[in-house]
């Protein structure tokens, strides 16, 4: 299939009402179809069905090189899935589109993808730790969004824990910025911690929950106990 193509099904369940109310809600200045979510999982999953690995990432690289909205996203969900094998190449895509990112929505489906790839092999993170020193604020955003898998584990193994550690001193480096995303991904990160592992996320925010913005520091307390 060509990303003509695939863009072709896409627009075909385009509504312009929709796209205008989508265009100003998410502040952007691409070309959005209005085709709901739902419509793309459905033709994203018929078309991993259909294709190989090697065919899903031309596929998803064609569409993401369109800059259209419901294209990016696609080409995220596309890759969105626990197993590819093997998925070097799809990973490799997914890192190249983080300096394209420049709103949560596209960034969050990218990273999406992204999770399910580091999941699949750790040591990845060590890529994923140069964005923490980036100049491009999305891309260090990123860095958190994609690593959400490791607040999820109630009883991680070691070298869960280690990698839940590193995140956390990551997201300690960011407390000093004071950028609404930045604040927002480390309140993210703290609470999906919090559902799982309570005394860790409190011991964080004891740590720095008073550097944080009180908005961050709220969001980031939402599911403790005393929260």
């Amino acid at each position: 299939m060509s990303p003509e193509d695939a863009l072709a099904e896409i627009a075909a369940h385009g509504d312009a009402t929709r796209a205008e109310g989508a265009k100003a809600y998410h502040k952007s200045k691409r070309v959005h179809l209005g085709v709901p979510n739902p419509v793309l999982n459905d033709l994203t999953k018929a078309w991993r069905a259909a294709l190989d690995v090697e065919a899903r990432v031309a596929l998803a690289d064609g569409l993401w090189a369109t800059d259209i909205f419901e294209a990016r996203l696609a080409a995220a969900k596309l890759l969105t899935q626990a197993r590819i094998r093997p998925d070097d190449a799809a990973w490799d895509l997914i890192v190249s589109w983080v300096p394209d990112f420049d709103s949560w929505a596209i960034a969050d489906h990218a990273c999406m993808a992204g999770q399910r790839r580091l999941v699949a092999d750790p040591s990845r993170l060590d890529q994923v730790e140069a964005w923490t020193g980036s100049d491009h604020m999305w891309t260090r955003r990123a860095a958190l969004i994609i690593t959400l898998p490791w607040t999820k584990q109630n009883f991680p193994k070691p070298e869960e824990v280690a990698a839940r550690e590193r995140v956390l001193g990551w997201a300690a480096g960011y407390v000093s910025d004071q950028q609404w995303f930045i604040q927002k991904a480390v309140a993210w990160w703290a609470r999906e911690l919090g559902k799982h592992d309570a005394p860790r996320a409190r011991a964080f925010l004891s740590e720095h929950g008073d550097g944080m913005k009180p908005f961050a520091a709220k969001e980031a307390a939402k599911y403790l106990p005393d929260g």
